[in-house]
């Protein structure tokens, strides 16, 4: 089987190919490339018909690649590289401030502090045409999946390129009655076991003093409501948990849990136009909100 040969035919049909093999399931590949699972499930048996032979073998943990899959992935990721060159030298020489701009943030960022921000921007270039979407991985950059990555992280990856905005800040908080009637009680806070993000369960880890949870939230603005409805403490940023009237800090700020807030895109992207657009005015408008994110605001008025 000349497996470099025939997969070229139909490179839609290997890119589903390659988000199977990477995330093992194909609910994972339809998720990752925003298809339905049926499409996945049928555009694979497609190539596998194709080639002749069988590409993923079904086990206990998922799916894995057999031989033949193995020799067929060498080959797509080898064609991958050589549509994405192509892909970011055309990019590269967008000189238009026009065209889709995809841009990829977390949650609790992009649906409050930053959504005021995109929409000022699609205001400011109404003829680019604004991407929003959710996500917590690079992997979207490097595969072309997004455009422009928003990361809270201290440690952004090597292959991309881009710019630390701000420090963000994180403490811990309460509801104003909850604090309330612990702290007349002298009874120790109940934590909240969250499960969003590396950065706050590590956190919460360390400081609960071995206290067991009795609920658990894997997205920020779950555990901001669970806060607010007397759950018990967490972390949050401070961009969060400052603007909401009902909550109070349990404690303030430790630097120890500072981050850092980054723009990030491929380096292929350095010189597109509607990119740099974006960096340069998503930088302003964050740098307006730097005591916010810092920890710094005053609280709302009770």
């Amino acid at each position: 089987m000349c497996v470099h040969a025939q997969v070229a035919m139909n490179w839609d049909d290997l890119r589903i190919f390659l988000a199977v093999a990477r995330t093992g399931s194909l609910s994972g590949a339809a998720r990752q490339l925003g298809i339905q699972h049926s499409t996945v499930s049928r555009r694979m048996q497609k190539l596998e018909q194709a080639l002749g032979s069988r590409l993923l073998e079904r086990t206990s943990q998922g799916y894995r690649l057999t031989p033949a899959g193995e020799q067929a992935e060498k080959a797509a990721q080898q064609m991958e590289h050589e549509v994405l060159a192509v892909d970011g030298t055309l990019k590269g020489r967008d000189i238009e401030l026009s065209g889709v701009l995809r841009v990829t943030a977390i949650n609790n960022m992009a649906s409050t502090v930053l959504m005021p921000m995109f929409v000022a921007f699609g205001r400011e270039h109404p003829q680019v045409e604004l991407h929003i979407s959710v996500s917590n991985s690079d992997a979207s950059l490097a595969q072309r999946e997004a455009d422009v990555a928003i990361r809270l992280t201290n440690s952004p990856r090597e292959t991309l390129i881009g710019r630390r905005m701000v420090t963000v800040a994180s403490a811990l908080y309460g509801s104003r009655h909850y604090l309330e009637e612990i702290r007349g009680s002298r009874k120790a806070p109940r934590w909240i076991g969250v499960e969003c993000c590396n950065f706050h369960r590590s956190w919460t880890r360390e400081n609960c003093n071995g206290e067991p949870h009795r609920f658990f939230s894997d997205d920020t603005l779950l555990t901001l409501a669970a806060i607010r409805e007397g759950a018990g403490i967490s972390f949050l940023p401070c961009f969060m948990g400052d603007l909401d009237p009902v909550l109070e800090r349990f404690q303030d700020p430790d630097p120890q849990h500072d981050l850092g807030l980054w723009i990030l895109f491929h380096p292929d992207l350095k010189r597109t136009r509607r990119v740099l657009a974006f960096r340069e005015h998503l930088t302003r408008a964050v740098q307006q909100q730097r005591q916010l994110f810092e920890g710094r605001s005053p609280p709302p008025s009770r």
